[in-house]
């Protein structure tokens, strides 16, 4: 069994799990103890072949992640003031989105109030995102002095919403409303507060319901598809995949 401190993984159905961000009190932000079992995790789950679907949620009720724990960066600032020091931790934290990517199995975000800075791009790098009507997003590191473009922001963004509407979202730091998400196709759904988790449930019992190996492959096909040369490449991609799925299970 996992054990972890900051955030709390549950196998709810057999295939599948629930990730809640376990910090309410701090608004679900990330410290040094979070990036350390986040990391820890999505690393399991790329070898984890028995948990098919994740549904990913904050803890509370103030909202979902309000990005990295300013205090914890304050009482590190000797740390992060050696430059070796600092480039570590940026990498490792930018990379928990990149092991959202690379885990093969789907996820689901169901975000409730605020989504700032990392929690923005924990909802992005997620596959579904299900979303309370009180919902904000905010690529809000330009608001605290850094570069808007952060955190995988600047590469998922633009493939979602298309490149015009990101550029402005990621130069102002401004917060998107639920409506206006909806508006961007940015999320799936937007449901009552009290919906989301059973929302979210019966997404990913209808996902357990089709063939397991095709799950993992139509997200590995889609995330080499965003960056594919073109229609070829992507062909190409499908028909391996299509050919092994047909293969492993038996279909003729």
């Amino acid at each position: 069994m996992e054990q972890y401190n900051t955030i709390q993984w549950e196998i709810v159905e057999k295939g599948l799990g629930v990730l809640t961000l376990n910090r309410p009190k701090a608004y679900n932000s990330v410290n040094g103890e979070m990036l350390d079992e986040l990391d820890a995790f999505w690393h399991t789950r790329l070898y984890d072949l028995e948990t098919l679907v994740i549904i990913l949620k904050g803890a509370g009720e103030k909202g979902f992640c309000a990005g990295l724990d300013m205090k914890y960066t304050v009482e590190h600032a000797d740390q992060f003031g050696k430059p070796n020091e600092l480039y570590k931790f940026q990498a490792r934290l930018g990379r928990l989105n990149l092991g959202m990517r690379r885990a093969p199995q789907p996820i689901i975000g169901l975000i409730h109030g605020a989504a700032a800075g990392v929690g923005f791009s924990f909802a992005l790098a997620s596959d579904i995102r299900i979303i309370s009507p009180d919902a904000r997003f905010c690529a809000a590191y330009i608001n605290i002095g850094l570069g808007g473009a952060d955190m995988c922001c600047s590469y998922l963004l633009p493939r979602i919403i298309g490149a015009g509407r990101a550029y402005e979202i990621m130069y102002l730091g401004e917060y998107i409303s639920a409506d206006e998400a909806m508006n961007l196709g940015m999320i799936s759904r937007i449901v009552p507060r009290d919906d989301l988790y059973s929302t979210g449930l019966q997404i990913a019992r209808t996902m357990l319901t089709k063939n397991h190996f095709a799950l993992r492959l139509t997200k590995e096909a889609i995330n080499m598809n965003l960056d594919a040369g073109g229609m070829e490449q992507a062909l190409n991609i499908e028909d391996r995949n299509q050919a092994l799925i047909t293969l492993a299970s038996g279909i003729r």
